[in-house]
């Protein structure tokens, strides 16, 4: 056994040591530039200027801030919920596909090959007044004027969800993968029901 500070050890710190460097100053100058920029003052033409003030820090107790940065969370919140529920059957679906396993992949990646905001101005496309979700709708009779789709805490919840969902499948498949289905077999001798 060799001892913590081996040669190996203080070698792979030493390799290790440029991209750290290399992390700190891409992550942290940036954060320490915007942590300094909370303590200047609002300038009037929208810039930031001296004097150094806490007046920023103190709007944090506004209810108004509070209220909205409590609404960012519950968003967010429920955007994690939704992709966890979405993704982890779909990436355990992918998973144990015995045929078209890489078909199911490359659906899951499609929307990356198309850019961000074209996929966003679809999906306005789609939820607008005179949308094609509106349209299908009138046209079927189940309504009788269009539904605001657009502009409101469903419309972000469904582009967050589809933004993110393939950042939750993916990683969770990768891990369903690799996992040994005698483990699944032994649990199911041991009384283990399918769902557990």
């Amino acid at each position: 056994m060799t001892p913590p500070n081996s040669t190996g050890e203080r070698l792979r710190t030493l390799f290790l040591a440029p991209a750290a460097l290399l992390l700190a100053a891409l992550f942290g100058v940036p954060m320490a530039i915007l942590l300094a920029y909370t303590f200047l003052t609002r300038g009037v033409y929208g810039g930031v200027s001296e004097p150094w003030t806490l007046e920023n820090w103190q709007r944090l107790a506004d209810p108004l801030y509070a209220a909205i940065l409590g609404k960012s969370f519950a968003v967010a919140a429920a955007s994690t919920l939704l992709c966890a529920l979405i993704g982890f059957p779909l990436a355990l679906f992918i998973a144990r596909a015995k045929t078209r396993k890489n078909l199911y992949l490359h659906l899951v990646i499609l929307p990356f090959w198309t850019s961000f905001l074209v996929r966003t101005y679809a999906w306005m496309f789609l939820l607008r007044d005179t949308g094609l979700v509106n349209l299908v709708l009138l046209k079927l009779g189940l309504i009788s004027q269009p539904l605001p789709l657009l502009y409101n805490y469903g419309a972000v919840l469904l582009g967050l969800v589809y933004t993110y969902l393939p950042f939750m499948v993916l990683p969770v498949y990768a891990t369903l993968e690799r996992l040994d289905v005698s483990l699944l077999e032994a649990a199911a001798d041991l009384g283990a029901r399918p769902l557990q």
